[in-house]
C-alpha cells in the first residue's frame, strides 16, 4: 500500500531539512580567511616650555608604524595662557595649573581608553635650557635674551637714570627694573652702582643707532678669514636648500614695543650672522606651518620618540567571504523552516 499524500509531505519536509542542514554544516567547514583589522591610533603630547610661554602639541600616528617609526601628524596646537613655567619658581603648583586648559583640550581628542597610555613629554627651549644642562647652541641669541642683552649694552655704554633706547618708538616711555636684567646667564656684567633700581627708558626711534647697538651683540670679527663661520667663531656649513622660519603671531600687543628691535635683529642675524645674501634670500620662506603642521622642534622630537614606543601588531581575525556567509544563513533558515513544517504536519495533519 502506497504512502498517503500527508505522509509524502511529511517525509519531503524531513528530507529538505536534512539536506539543508547538511549543506549548512558543509559550509561551516569552509576555511575562513585571515584578515587584518584596522590599526589603532596612538597619541603623544609634547610641551614646548620656553622662557616666555608654553605650547602644547598633540600628535597622532598609526600604532603599527612604518619602518619602526610612526608616521606622525599634528592633531592639536594649544598656546598655554600666562608666562613661561620658569616664572613659577616660587609657586610650582601654579605652573601645573596653567597647563590645565590645554590638557583638557587634548583629552577631548584622545579616546578615554587611551588617556593613561598616552605619553607626555616636557621639552625645555630657549631660556629654560639655560637653567639646566650644557649644550652648544645659540642660547643667548633668542629674542628674549637678545632684548635683555641689548638693554644691558645700552645701560653699560651710557649709565644714566634716563636711558634713551634707539629701538623704541619715539616718544614711548616706560620704567624697567634694573636688577632682573643682570640675572640672566647671558649677561656678563654688573649693574653700575650709580644707577637707581628702576630706570626710565625713553624711545628715540633711530633705526641706524638701533642696528649699531644690535651689531654689538655679535662677534663678527672672530670669523674673519673663515668661509664656513657664522659669528662668535662658530662653524656653519654653506647655505643650501630651502629654509623655513616660523612667522610671528599677530595679536601680541605686549611685544609691540620690541617689534622694531626684533625685526632689525632678525635682519642682522640672517644677513650678517648666517650669511644670507640677495642670491640666497629667495630660499628663505617665513611660514607658520608646513604640510599642516606647526613649524618647530616638537614634531621631530615626537617622531624620534615614537621609535622608543612599541608598535602594535595589526590584530588578525578569521573571516569568510560574503557569498559563503549568505549561503550558510539561507540553508540554515531552510533547514529550520523544514523542521518546523514537519513538526506541524506531524502534530496536526497526520492525526486528523
Amino acid at each position: 500500500m502506497g504512502l498517503s499524500r500527508k505522509e509524502q509531505v511529511f517525509l519531503a519536509l524531513l528530507g529538505a531539512s536534512g539536506v539543508s542542514g547538511l549543506t549548512a554544516l558543509i559550509l561551516l567547514l569552509v576555511e575562513a580567511t585571515s584578515v587584518l583589522l584596522p590599526t589603532d591610533i596612538k597619541f603623544g603630547i609634547v610641551f614646548d616650555a620656553g622662557s616666555s610661554h608654553t605650547s602644547l602639541f598633540l600628535y597622532q600616528w598609526l600604532a603599527n608604524k612604518e619602518n619602526g617609526t610612526g608616521v606622525v601628524s599634528q592633531a592639536l596646537a594649544c598656546q598655554v595662557e600666562g608666562p613661561g613655567i620658569s616664572s613659577y619658581t616660587s609657586n610650582a603648583a601654579q605652573a601645573g595649573e596653567s597647563l590645565q586648559g590645554c590638557l583638557e583640550e587634548a583629552l577631548v581628542l584622545i579616546p578615554e581608553a587611551q588617556h593613561r597610555k598616552t605619553p607626555t613629554f616636557l621639552g625645555a627651549t630657549a631660556g629654560m635650557r639655560l637653567l639646566s644642562v650644557y649644550t652648544h647652541s645659540y642660547l643667548c641669541f633668542g629674542r628674549d635674551q637678545m632684548l635683555s642683552r641689548l638693554l644691558v649694552g645700552l645701560v653699560q655704554s651710557r649709565p644714566a637714570a634716563l636711558l634713551r633706547h634707539p629701538c623704541y618708538l619715539s616718544g614711548y616711555q616706560t620704567t624697567l627694573a634694573l636688577g632682573p636684567l643682570y640675572e640672566s646667564p647671558c649677561v656678563h656684567a654688573t649693574p653700575p652702582l650709580s644707577l637707581p633700581q628702576n630706570l626710565t627708558v625713553e624711545g628715540t626711534g633711530n633705526p641706524g643707532a638701533c642696528v649699531s647697538a644690535i651689531r654689538e651683540l655679535f662677534n663678527f670679527s672672530s670669523c674673519q678669514g673663515q668661509e664656513d663661520c657664522a659669528f662668535d667663531g662658530v662653524y656653519q656649513p654653506p647655505l643650501r636648500g630651502q629654509f623655513y622660519v616660523e612667522a610671528s603671531y599677530p595679536g601680541q600687543d605686549r611685544w609691540l614695543r620690541d617689534y622694531c628691535a626684533s625685526g632689525l635683529y632678525i635682519l642682522t642675524l640672517l644677513h650678517e650672522g648666517y650669511g644670507f645674501s640677495e642670491e640666497t634670500w629667495p630660499s628663505l620662506e617665513f611660514r607658520k606651518q608646513a604640510g599642516g603642521v606647526d613649524i618647530g622642534w616638537t614634531l621631530g622630537y615626537m617622531l624620534n620618540l615614537t621609535g622608543m614606543i612599541p608598535a602594535d601588531a595589526p590584530a588578525q581575525w578569521r573571516a569568510e567571504s560574503y557569498g559563503v556567509w549568505v549561503a550558510k544563513v539561507v540553508f540554515m533558515v531552510l533547514a529550520l523552516v523544514a523542521v518546523v513544517g514537519a513538526a506541524l504536519v506531524q502534530l496536526f495533519w497526520l492525526q486528523d
